[in-house]
């Protein structure tokens, strides 16, 4: 187990990790301080457990808008799921998808010669 340090709403959090998992773990708490920053846009300090609390309420309502409207059969084009990421997260996440996928390729490659051997 790793344990990595994120910093959401300029508070750090130690939050422990499968090895190999760090980046990603990072990268998703951008995805939390970024929500951080737009609720507390303009407005007086909001208690620590309401902050989190509305966060999760909104990555909810994300999530939730998505389902539907793959359920509906509107898929949401890459454009309208990457939005409101950046460059540099798009690139890191590109480049994750890419290894898990040649990860995936192997493995299958692997079974479909043990398959063969049978």
């Amino acid at each position: 187990m790793s344990q990595v340090t994120i910093t959401i709403n300029s508070r750090e959090y130690a939050v422990a990790c499968e090895d190999g998992q760090e980046v990603s773990i990072i990268k998703l708490s951008r995805i939390l301080d970024e929500k951080a920053k737009l609720l507390t846009q303009g407005s007086q300090q909001v208690n620590e457990n309401m902050l989190l609390a509305m966060i999760g309420l909104l990555l909810a309502d994300e999530l939730t808008e998505l389902k539907k409207s793959i359920t509906n059969g509107t898929t949401p084009s890459a454009a309208t799921i990457i939005q409101g990421y950046n460059d540099e997260d798009i690139a890191a996440l590109d480049n994750t998808l890419s290894s898990q996928v040649k990860g995936l390729t192997e493995q299958i490659n692997s079974l479909a010669n043990q398959i063969k051997l049978l």
